[in-house]
């Protein structure tokens, strides 16, 4: 295996999860891991060895999901996903309707926030790292992190905490996001 395939293979998990994140939807993601692929593939001469080479590649999965945001025309409809492991019919409808509002109220946000957030709950990137790969400052980063958990509170306003938890944590795009509404 080349060296590129290596590198392809061991970040395409990543790469995946951060477009999915902003754009939505797994159809768009895979487009946006191709052309954040083809991007490194084209610019590595251009990584910086003084950065750490994830938040090059994040800030180029971003800015590539960025540019698939602002070039579709209308909104892709949210799909709900199947389960094999529903407790009850009725509890699986409530936990169903949950996740779709979080994923909306996710995907309805910014798309600059939307970004630091889906690097720092879904990745799991330090405030250092989320600075590096949008390149803006860390106040920045604080500020639309800030403003992002605040719409998804009032967004998701009215429903219990446990609920709106049990419905991110079974989500499988915001395993690591139960955070996010309780920040």
């Amino acid at each position: 295996m080349g060296a590129f395939a290596y590198l392809v293979q061991t970040h395409r998990a990543s790469v995946l999860r951060v477009a999915h994140g902003i754009v939505g939807n797994a159809h768009d993601a895979e487009d946006v891991a191709q052309a954040t692929f083809v991007k490194v593939w084209q610019n590595l001469d251009g990584y910086r060895p003084g950065s750490t080479f994830s938040a090059w590649l994040h800030r180029i999965t971003v800015n590539a999901a960025l540019d698939k945001l602002r070039s579709r025309r209308e909104e892709t409809p949210l799909t709900e996903r199947e389960r094999d492991d529903r407790p009850t019919p009725e509890r699986a409808i409530l936990q169903d309707e949950m996740q779709t509002r979080v994923r909306r109220a996710v995907q309805a946000l910014p798309p600059q926030s939307r970004a630091a957030l889906v690097l720092r709950e879904y990745e799991g990137l330090s405030y250092k790292e989320i600075a590096e790969a949008l390149d803006i400052p860390i106040g920045t980063v604080m500020s639309r992190l800030s403003y992002a958990r605040r719409a998804l509170r009032e967004r998701l306003a009215g429903h219990r905490e446990q609920d709106v938890d049990t419905a991110v944590m079974d989500m499988p795009d915001l395993e690591t996001a139960g955070a996010i509404t309780r920040q």
